[in-house]
């Protein structure tokens, strides 16, 4: 069943969303791989290189809902050629930065660009994938950014003695530039008008959701069904984001291990990632075939994989084989990925209407995350000299996320009829 997501132009479509979160990856996380380079050569201190890594997540956490917004608007294939040209420039303007100033505007950059491309993307998969396979075509494509972060510093620890680093970052924003002219040339947003599309391929597709021109957002019914994911996603996204930032920097700090040997640990453990991404989406596909039960089904999921997460992620403190914590920690993120399916199939169940704004509202929790993750590990490393301690937020976060999965309904979408009603009889009465 799967293998139709695969074949023919719908294949291709997914595959070019899947190759966006795999560069826009790569372009999110290259700093945190680099860092130690940056570090030395603009003479940061930690909580200074703290606050470089979170810039990124200050235009990521405010232009979510605003860049869904819009792609629910103009379309995906407008926004993400937008989105991949902005994230382009910042990547390249990270080249060629001069001090913490300049190297934080061009992350904010990356980030405005990378705002809203899970959204959007969402957006694009609500009208070109099945129903029955969204949990996996969320999976999957996580899994592709999970494989970013896993490539990623082998990839630029090698390209810095080749190009340097400024080299190293200007290049992976040329990579993208070519991604964006891949995008506008093939994608069309409705794919029925897509000459690669069969009849047989459009009869497994939902109705189509066009853009919402004329039909407002039902914001306040959105916020309510929509609000305990985001919740749930902002403690996943959390200790995520530890990962993608600070990763490379424990190894080094806590264990004293160069930077080479540093990026072959931080490999192994996002390798873990992808697999925890592709499985956790085919199990939620497979639960709900089987129960057809859907928040069982999303649910039942993530607070499995919250807790595996948080009981792995308790080896920090007292495991100290650098070998058996690099396994505690690819298990831990494993288990952490493998609730991503499930999580952005939500703002996919709850309201395919207004797929981009929902799902801008869960990346917002991952942009706030973004901010304050990074940020927060360099200030308890600088006053602790600790690299141990932040785990310890994670955990917590962790079982507040559990608690939290309980109030996700994807079982009862959004009436957007009911509710556009209400609001026509609302303003009638006015009138």
């Amino acid at each position: 069943m799967k293998a139709t997501l695969f074949r023919g132009a719908p294949g291709r479509v997914f595959m070019l969303l899947c190759l966006m979160y795999f560069i826009e990856y790569i372009d999110r996380v290259n700093l945190s791989i680099a860092a130690p380079v940056l570090k030395r050569t603009l003479h940061l201190s930690n909580t200074e290189l703290g606050v470089a890594l979170s810039a990124f997540g200050y235009c990521y956490a405010t232009f979510q809902i605003i860049n869904g917004y819009l792609g629910d608007r103009i379309g995906p294939r407008r926004m993400l050629a937008i989105s991949g040209l902005l994230w382009a420039i910042g990547s390249i303007a990270t080249g060629v930065v001069g001090g913490l100033g300049s190297l934080v505007f061009a992350r904010m950059c990356v980030g405005l660009g990378e705002a809203g491309t899970i959204p959007n993307a969402t957006r694009a998969m609500a009208n070109w994938v099945p129903g029955g396979q969204r949990g996996f075509a969320q999976g999957f494509t996580h899994s592709s950014a999970r494989a970013a972060a896993a490539i990623t510093p082998p990839l630029v620890v090698a390209m810095i003695p080749l190009l340097g680093w400024r080299g190293t970052f200007i290049t992976l924003g040329c990579v993208s530039l070519g991604w964006v002219a891949a995008w506008w040339l093939y994608f069309r947003d409705d794919p029925r008008t897509h000459k690669g599309v069969t009849p047989e391929q459009i009869a497994t597709l939902l109705r189509y959701a066009g853009p919402r021109h004329r039909t407002g957002v039902p914001w306040w019914p959105l916020v309510r069904r929509i609000m305990p994911v985001t919740l749930v996603f902002f403690c996943h996204a959390w200790t995520l984001w530890l990962y993608l930032s600070w990763l490379p920097s424990f190894f080094v700090g806590q264990y004293g291990i160069d930077l080479k040997h540093s990026a072959l640990f931080t490999s192994g453990v996002f390798l873990a990632g992808v697999i925890g991404d592709a499985a956790g989406g085919v199990l939620t596909d497979a639960i709900y075939r089987r129960t057809g039960n859907l928040n069982r089904a999303r649910r039942n999921v993530i607070i499995c994989g919250f807790f595996g997460s948080l009981l792995f992620l308790s080896g920090v403190f007292f495991i100290k084989n650098p070998t058996i914590i690099s396994l505690c920690l690819a298990a831990a993120l494993f288990c952490l990925e493998s609730t991503e399916g499930p999580i952005w199939a939500v703002p996919m169940d709850i309201a395919p209407a207004f797929a981009g704004v929902a799902s801008g509202f869960v990346s917002t929790a991952a942009g706030l995350a973004a901010i304050v993750s990074p940020l927060a590990f360099g200030i308890v490393t600088d006053l602790t000299g600790s690299y141990r301690l932040p785990f310890m937020i994670s955990i917590g976060l962790l079982l507040i996320g559990i608690g939290l999965a309980f109030w996700i309904r994807p079982d009862r979408p959004l009436d957007v009829s009911r509710d556009t009603s209400a609001r026509t009889d609302t303003l009638g009465a006015h009138s």
